[in-house]
């Protein structure tokens, strides 16, 4: 079938997800072929202390992403969006999102960017013997109650950004488990939260003389392809106000940012593992025996079908090279050159490869917000150079793509020289591998290790949630996942893979011990420069 054979007959599916700058929306066929995109720029807002965004932000992008798609659509093919086989959403993972039993929203959403749970984080830690980070729904709830803030006593549901979105448009609520398993720790033989952790967490909030308990209160968790409900007449309303979209279509399970980028580039199998690289930046392996002990820098997560997930996660990636970005069109402007962002972007990227493996010298920290991987809680954008260092722009360019890694770097080294954790296969996705080469050459370096990227990489994870749906509404019976996707998504797939050189490895490394020595240099920074100033 063609596209427009297969919009005019359903056999279609819709992705959306919410990145942290980007809502975007792709319609893909039966095959996996993306046929037509849309999307919406957008911004979390610092209020109060809090990194949000706001109920409107949040509908009115969905809203424009979705009308996007649909006219990409009628401009390609000469048909309206009515109906697809199936829809997903998913979106940054963590953070936190409670509601009262009448469905209004508590306090404003708290997102995984913040970064105000560390005395929830640790006690739960020590209580699970289980890593909970900052960013986890669970530690934000917790430090609400330590907190004790008035909200929690009307409290009836908390989810995350994917589970409210789906919430309100099916009525159900779901989530997925590679989703949930960032709002509570997930055991990986049930595929459902861990009850001797429930139970532990049920005496907190016992002893604080709240009436509900976390089952109550968490979304249900559902594994990749199982049913979790329609699109309602009011959800189709919502999604889509123009009224052409109909209602009773299939919505499958949501999940986070992380699931989707391991279904987007196949590596749900043990021992294969995914970088995915844009605002925030992670790092997944699939385990295939659990860690010997507890480590803070580390997050246990899962896949969208449960198997356990060794996750480095940096709230830092592209941010400071967007920031750059930005500057340099407005000099091409100033210079009456007018290059827009995507010619600045390939200037900056190609150029970057040919800067010295060490970067000349200097150091950066790209900390818009805190970084608990290395320790800060606030941060502040650094550039930091000897008066005798090689201070050029393939340098200088080289210098952000590494300074966007260096976090991850530092989290990945205790996966793979303490824990020794094999990888097999290692993928990349994001923004962050867009111009060809340059970024994967620079993880490469980073992991010591060969990095793929396939041709439907820069799809992104909206792509991978609308896979994830196709999976839902196409499968076979039986029909593992993993089978899925090598059977009929990717098994013509194509890309590139790009093996690590030793200069490149030993000039990275070379970075890194500048780059953690002169952590000082940076505490100084956010003791010195206050964010109001």
């Amino acid at each position: 079938m063609n596209g427009k054979e297969w919009i005019e007959s359903g056999k279609t599916a819709v992705g959306i997800e919410f990145g942290s700058t980007r809502i975007k929306a792709v319609l893909v066929g039966q095959d996996g072929s993306p046929l037509a995109a849309g999307g919406h720029t957008w911004e979390n807002r610092y209020e109060n202390g809090i990194w949000t965004y706001r109920l409107d932000d949040i509908w009115g992008g969905l809203q424009d992403a979705f009308a996007e798609l649909q006219k990409d659509v009628e401009k390609q093919f000469g048909a309206p969006l009515k109906t697809v086989g199936a829809i997903g959403f998913s979106a940054m993972m963590h953070g936190y999102m409670a509601f009262d039993k009448d469905g209004e929203l508590l306090v404003p959403f708290r997102t995984w960017r913040n970064t105000i749970t560390e005395e929830a984080a640790d006690i739960l830690t020590e209580k699970f013997s289980f890593n909970v980070p900052q960013r986890w729904s669970i530690a934000h709830l917790y430090q609400a109650m330590l907190n004790k803030e008035e909200h929690l006593s009307n409290l009836s549901f908390f989810t995350t950004l994917a589970g409210y979105i789906h919430w309100k448009l099916t009525g159900e609520k779901v989530l997925g488990i590679g989703d949930a398993s960032g709002m509570f720790p997930i055991d990986s033989a049930t595929r459902d939260y861990d009850e001797k952790m429930v139970s532990c967490f049920d005496g907190l909030v016992e002893a604080d003389g709240y009436s509900w308990r976390l089952k109550d209160v968490l979304p249900k968790v559902l594994v990749a392809g199982e049913n979790a409900g329609v699109l309602t007449e009011e959800g189709a309303k919502l999604l889509d106000p123009s009224g052409t979209l109909e209602a009773g279509i299939p919505v499958c399970p949501p999940e986070g940012d992380a699931g989707t980028g391991m279904t987007a580039t196949n590596s749900i199998a043990v021992r294969t593992g995914n970088v995915s690289a844009g605002t925030s930046v992670f790092a997944m392996i699939v385990l295939e025996k659990p860690l010997s002990k507890v480590h803070k820098e580390i997050d246990l997560v899962t896949t969208p079908v449960g198997d356990a997930v060794a996750m480095v996660h940096c709230n830092n990636c592209t941010s400071e090279i967007n920031a750059w970005a930005n500057m340099f069109v407005q000099f091409s402007e100033a210079a009456g050159m007018k290059m827009d962002r995507d010619q600045v972007f390939k200037v900056m990227f190609e150029h970057s490869i040919k800067g010295s493996a060490d970067c000349g010298g200097m150091i950066s920290y790209n900390y818009f917000s805190g970084e608990p991987v290395t320790g800060f809680l606030e941060g502040r954008p650094l550039l930091v150079r000897t008066a005798n260092a090689d201070f050029s722009f393939d340098n200088f360019m080289k210098l952000q793509l590494y300074s966007a890694v260096g976090a991850l770097k530092y989290g990945l080294d205790i996966l793979l020289q303490e824990e020794n954790v094999p990888i097999d296969k290692m993928y990349g996705h994001g923004g962050y591998f867009k111009i060809k080469e340059a970024g994967q050459r620079v993880m490469a370096a980073a992991m010591h290790a060969p990095v793929s990227v396939m041709e439907t990489a820069g799809e992104g994870g909206a792509w991978g949630i609308a896979v994830l749906a196709l999976y839902a509404a196409y499968k076979a019976d039986g029909q593992t996942l993993e089978d899925y996707l090598n059977g009929q998504i990717f098994k013509d797939s194509k890309g590139t893979t790009i093996e690590p050189k030793q200069d490149e490895m030993d000039g990275f490394d070379a970075y890194m011990k500048r780059y953690v020595k002169a952590f000082e240099v940076e505490h100084a920074a956010i003791k010195n420069m206050a964010e109001d100033e």
